[in-house]
């Protein structure tokens, strides 16, 4: 029976086990398949959408302590993910960090940049204002592409990044 679980199978031989006089409970069980390498390995339970160790230059993070005071002066750039039945599709978006208005998006099949692209187009596309703009991400691959970063410039958006490795550096917080 391939990747049963301890307790299930602890629950299945149980009474088996008692009645040929053997004293193992569920814990023991575990100890002994995980000393005989026994143990189901668990399934990796997320996808990952950002690589960030990489050569390409990282800018700085201009938001550290900034709070939007109005509408389109701070864009916050993200991916996410959707699992379906026959595969995973990856969504990426552009959110006004003051109005949580979602003003780009673009669904995908993978991680390529130009995706991400078509969500800031979006963004820039639905800007309504002609205030500098600036837009912080995380520090992946797509996000420091010279092909992200040029529409960026050609658009007159200030580049923010996160500092570290930390995911949840550029994600909306709660008000």
């Amino acid at each position: 029976m391939p990747r049963l679980g301890t307790r299930k199978l602890y629950k299945l031989l149980e009474a088996d086990l008692k009645s040929s006089g053997l004293k193992i409970g569920r814990d023991k069980m575990f100890s002994y398949l995980k000393h005989l390498h026994l143990l189901v390995k668990p399934l990796k339970s997320y996808t990952k959408t950002t690589h960030s160790r990489h050569w390409m230059h990282k800018h700085p993070n201009l938001v550290k302590d900034f709070k939007p005071q109005g509408p389109e002066q701070l864009w916050v750039s993200d991916i996410t993910y959707m699992q379906t039945s026959e595969k995973t599709c990856y969504i990426s978006l552009v959110t006004d960090a003051y109005s949580r208005k979602i003003m780009g998006y673009h669904l995908s099949e993978d991680l390529r940049t130009e995706h991400m692209a078509k969500a800031l187009k979006m963004a820039i596309r639905n800007k309504k204002s002609t205030n500098k703009t600036i837009h912080h991400s995380d520090r992946g691959l797509q996000y420091c592409s010279d092909q992200y970063q040029s529409i960026l410039t050609s658009n007159n958006l200030l580049c923010s990044m996160t500092d570290g490795y930390d995911c949840y550096q550029n994600a909306l917080q709660k008000e």
